[in-house]
């Protein structure tokens, strides 16, 4: 790695990424390799012009001092937020069938712990609109991410018409809204949706999550990738005691939990259930 990359207006040293490393690791979990140095610049450079800082040194202290809002912009400027509408498409049929397999008799319990801008909670409500048949299936959804920014994005329900082209046309109809005038490139989730989930900020982290009671399923996908083992242990080990016996855990395509085999067996591809140890009486 080369002592420093610079730029026009900054200099950004090995020792000011390594602190960015650091101040992203024990806060997130989320290791940043050395490769991200210059995406690191990219997208921390709009924030000193911003704050009318001249180096990396004094905007980092500023960050850490947790004044003026920065520490929020810097975690949402840090954290990756790549996701689709229906993405992973092969775990939704297998999420249908598994809330339609289930006693109706309360709310089923869903939750999705990287909701990032939205798309696949709202998968997730339209999976189980089509289960039930009804635009108010008996299910309530848990969303949450890290970053704030996401989730007031995710909040509105509007997306540009590109982020819903491979959808179906008749889902299209069927859950959103065309936009008209200055909204014409755009499409709105219908109400009936929103309803049926809640958005607030998690730190998978944190000591305490906003979260209580037990989830028939947990969406975790995508998001172990940026954590080390441990970390990763940890995670899992807090989601075991909030799943049903019964529930379901789905995660990304090139996550593994074999590491965690004490806690989550595999059902079918990406999807998980409890371990019989991990199992309440």
């Amino acid at each position: 790695m080369d002592n420093g990359i610079k730029q026009k207006e900054f200099l950004f040293t090995v020792a000011d990424f390594e602190r960015i490393r650091t101040i992203l690791y024990n806060h997130s979990g989320i290791k940043l390799n050395e490769s991200k140095m210059e995406m690191v610049y990219s997208r921390l450079a709009r924030r000193l012009r911003a704050v009318g800082l001249k180096n990396f040194h004094d905007y980092l202290s500023l960050v850490e001092s947790k004044q003026d809002g920065e520490w929020e912009v810097f975690i949402n400027s840090m954290t990756t937020n790549l996701t689709s509408f229906f993405r992973e498409p092969h775990h939704f049929p297998l999420l249908k069938a598994h809330l339609q397999s289930l006693p109706s008799r309360r709310p089923l319990r869903i939750w999705c712990s990287a909701a990032s801008t939205g798309e696949e909670p709202y998968t997730i409500a339209m999976t189980a609109i089509d289960a039930f048949n009804s635009y108010k299936p008996p299910v309530e959804i848990i969303a949450t991410d890290i970053d704030t920014s996401v989730l007031n994005k995710a909040k509105t329900g509007v997306y540009p018409l590109e982020r819903v082209e491979k959808i179906r046309q008749d889902d299209l109809k069927r859950y959103f809204l065309k936009g008209s005038g200055s909204n014409a490139n755009h499409v709105k989730v219908r109400k009936e949706l929103c309803d049926l989930i809640s958005f607030r900020q998690l730190n998978l982290l944190d000591s305490n999550w906003p979260v209580s009671g037990t989830f028939d399923v947990i969406f975790c996908r995508n998001v172990m990738i940026y954590f080390d083992k441990d970390t990763q242990y940890k995670i899992l080990k807090r989601f075991a005691p909030l799943l049903e016996p019964h529930g379901l855990l789905f995660a990304g395509h090139s996550e593994s939990l074999h590491h965690a085999a004490d806690l989550f067996k595999l059902r079918g591809q990406t999807v998980y259930e409890l371990a019989a140890q991990s199992r309440r009486p």
